[in-house]
């Protein structure tokens, strides 16, 4: 009988999903694990929610319940169900990355949860029972940098000599259309850049989207600005490794894993005060954060940091070693792995 489930009802691959893949990669080796719901790269095939409940019926052979590990509201609905409903021996663990308050319905079921993992410090004010903060990290050894960044640029086979992207859902919310506005100032004067929107828009932003489209065509810009759509996850270290930079202008984020993620490979990034972005960045080392709404200072700070090679590399020095050192994945599995020891302890 598995000792730890984990949870990830959501099909599509989002940020949530990355950071609980990665954890999961790394318990997979420590506990009797077992992954229901969807797939997700790297990790044990998944069960369904039925035959995880059928998993928890009895509590595994030296330790007192199974702990489910759950990130999405559908995911304590299902955990509160097994536990409270069927009675099944189950303690219900939840990683909360918001950093505002939640609605009504999300409150209640965080106050039923026996142990919350915050992920920033901010994130903690605003949620119950939080047991640690455990901001989430990076797997150092997937994402890399690139012995030569021109030729990993060159292998994406995007046009230009060099590569700049925004990765993330397309909508609003996560400034998309503030990228696209830096953009149409930047690019006419990087003629060998381009620059990537990497990401899907969910059918109520298709307008959205649309709209965005409408502007680059008539700046022109069509065949340098692109919108390459979703990229599978294992494609995604390939094509950071290629980048020039990073650039993330969200107007709310709860913790932000694309900038770390280029960090990791070595790339800068350019963002919004959101999210984890002011700790990534080292007071500048690593990443420069910039006033989302005047595109005008974001177009200024991108140029001069793309026109300065010395500057670019050492910050992706910076941002390579603050990645290893301070962003580690294995540093937030083990502070995940004590919440985990210290429930079955009865601490």
């Amino acid at each position: 009988m598995p000792e730890l489930i984990v949870t990830n009802f959501n099909r599509n691959f989002t940020g949530v999903s990355a950071t609980a893949a990665g954890v999961v990669r790394r318990h997979a080796a420590r506990y009797d694990l077992v992954l229901a719901g969807h797939a997700l790269p790297g990790c044990p095939d998944p069960v369904t929610p039925a035959q995880a409940r059928r998993f928890s019926r009895q509590a595994p052979a030296g330790r007192p319940f199974v702990i489910w590990h759950v990130r999405r509201n559908t995911e304590m609905r299902a955990a509160l169900w097994a536990r409270d409903v069927l009675r099944l021996p189950i303690r219900i663990v939840f990683t909360s990355a918001a950093i505002r308050r939640h609605s009504a319905f999300p409150r209640w079921l965080i106050s039923r949860m026996d142990a919350v993992i915050a992920t920033t410090e901010a994130a903690a004010q605003f949620v119950p029972h939080v047991r640690t903060v455990a901001p989430h990290g990076v797997d150092t050894e997937r994402f890399l940098p690139a012995p030569d960044r021109a030729a990993a640029w060159a292998a994406t086979g995007h046009p230009g000599t060099r590569g700049i992207a925004t990765i993330g859902r397309i909508r609003p919310e996560k400034g998309t259309d503030r990228f696209v506005a830096a953009m149409l100032r930047v690019l006419p004067q990087q003629p060998d850049l381009t620059a990537l929107v990497i990401g899907r828009a969910a059918r109520g932003d298709q307008a959205f989207l649309d709209g965005l489209k409408r502007q680059v065509d008539a700046a022109g810009l069509s065949g340098r600005l692109l919108f390459p759509g979703e990229i599978a996850p294992d494609a995604l270290p390939g094509i950071l490794q290629g980048l020039s930079a990073v650039v993330q202008l969200p107007r709310y984020e709860g913790y932000g894993m694309a900038p770390l993620e280029g960090m990791a490979c070595g790339v800068p990034f350019i963002a919004t005060d959101q999210g984890y972005y002011r700790s990534f960045s080292a007071q500048g080392q690593c990443g420069v954060i910039v006033p989302g709404d005047d595109p005008d200072a974001v177009a200024a700070q991108l140029t001069a940091l793309l026109t300065d090679p010395e500057r670019l590399e050492q910050m992706g020095r910076h941002a390579r070693s603050a990645a290893e050192t301070h962003f580690s994945l294995t540093a937030e599995a083990d502070a995940i792995a004590q919440v985990y020891e210290d429930l079955w302890a009865g601490r």
